[in-house]
C-alpha cells in the first residue's frame, strides 16, 4: 500500500502545483469490501467544489496513463478538502496553524484538564504554545509535543 501511496503522490503533486495547491494528506484504505484512494487536498483561502473536481479529472487521467497500472484493484477515487477542523498530523500543518484557534487533546492532564482550545501562538520541535480561555481570564499555556494525543484546527463559536 505505500508504493501506492507514493506512486499517486508523485503523480498528484506536480497536478497541484500547477494549480498552486498543495497536498494534505493522501490515503489508500480498504473499507468493508471496497478500497478508496482519498486526496486531500488544500491552498491558501480554501480549496473549493471545483478545484476538487479539477484536480480529480487530472489524477484520474495521469492515473490511467501509468503503466504498470500502480493500482490493479478497483478503488474509488475521492478528492476533497481536509475540513474546518481538519487534524494537525504533520510539522507543516502545525506551521500553517500559528495564529489559529485549535483544539488539543493530551494523553495526561495538565492543571487538571486533558482538552484545551485557543489559539497557536508559538511552536517548536518540543513544545506548543496556546493562549486561551480560562473562565473570562486569558490565559497562556506551552504543552510538550510528546503528550499531545491529537491536534485538529477548531472553529471558535
Amino acid at each position: 500500500m505505500s508504493s501506492v501511496v507514493e506512486t499517486v503522490t508523485d503523480l498528484v503533486t506536480p497536478i497541484l502545483q500547477d494549480h498552486d495547491f498543495y497536498l494534505y494528506d493522501l490515503e489508500f484504505v480498504k473499507e468493508g469490501k471496497s478500497w478508496y484512494l482519498r486526496v486531500y487536498i488544500n491552498k491558501d483561502g480554501g480549496i473549493t467544489l471545483e478545484d476538487c473536481a479539477l484536480v480529480s479529472d487530472e489524477l484520474s487521467e495521469a492515473l490511467d496513463n501509468v503503466e504498470p497500472d500502480p493500482i490493479p484493484q478497483a478503488y474509488f477515487l475521492e478528492v476533497s478538502s481536509p475540513g474546518a477542523e481538519r487534524p494537525l498530523k504533520k510539522e507543516e500543518d502545525y506551521q500553517r496553524a500559528i495564529d489559529h484557534y485549535i483544539h488539543i487533546s493530551l494523553y495526561q492532564q495538565i492543571n487538571g484538564q486533558k482538552v484545551y482550545e485557543g489559539t497557536l501562538t508559538q511552536l517548536s520541535d518540543k513544545e506548543i504554545t496556546l493562549d486561551y480561555l480560562d473562565k473570562t481570564r486569558h490565559r497562556q499555556i506551552t504543552i510538550d509535543r510528546q503528550k499531545i494525543a491529537q491536534a485538529r484546527l477548531a472553529i471558535k463559536f
